[in-house]
């Protein structure tokens, strides 16, 4: 990805769709697509019924994230949580360009960027400006 100043990833367990407000388009898949299967525990069977974090997709979300300096993380369900918490706990420079994680269930590209837009605007007016 360029070097965008505001960017806005829209993610799943699957997908990564982060967008430049330039109009630039980074796609991250995870590699093992069975990892978005619905886990449900059932009395006495072993194991949580939590997921397991896919830390190479994580990963490489992040890097794709890593050029832009003002970031909105955006998702329908759960990754978007694991990827801040990944994040925080291993890209803590990036996570200090995270402005806030939202949620979009499944929007179109164009109802994405006007998100973006109506998002970056509110907060550049909320914050102070240098002269």
């Amino acid at each position: 990805m360029s070097n965008p100043y505001h960017a806005i990833v829209w993610m799943d367990h699957r997908e990564a769709k982060i967008f430049a407000l330039d109009g630039d388009v980074h796609y991250v898949r995870a590699d093992n697509p069975s990892h978005d299967e619905r886990i449900h525990h059932h009395a006495g069977s072993i194991g949580s019924g939590h997921r397991h974090e896919n830390t190479e997709y994580l990963r490489n979300v992040a890097t794709a994230l890593a050029a832009a300096q003002e970031i909105v993380v955006t998702g329908p369900a759960q990754a978007k949580i694991e990827l801040m918490d990944w994040i925080k706990r291993h890209a803590p420079q990036i996570a200090a360009k995270v402005l806030g994680v939202e949620t979009l269930d499944h929007p179109t590209h164009g109802e994405i960027l006007a998100f973006a837009k109506r998002y970056f605007h509110a907060k550049d007016r909320m914050t102070p400006q240098l002269p």
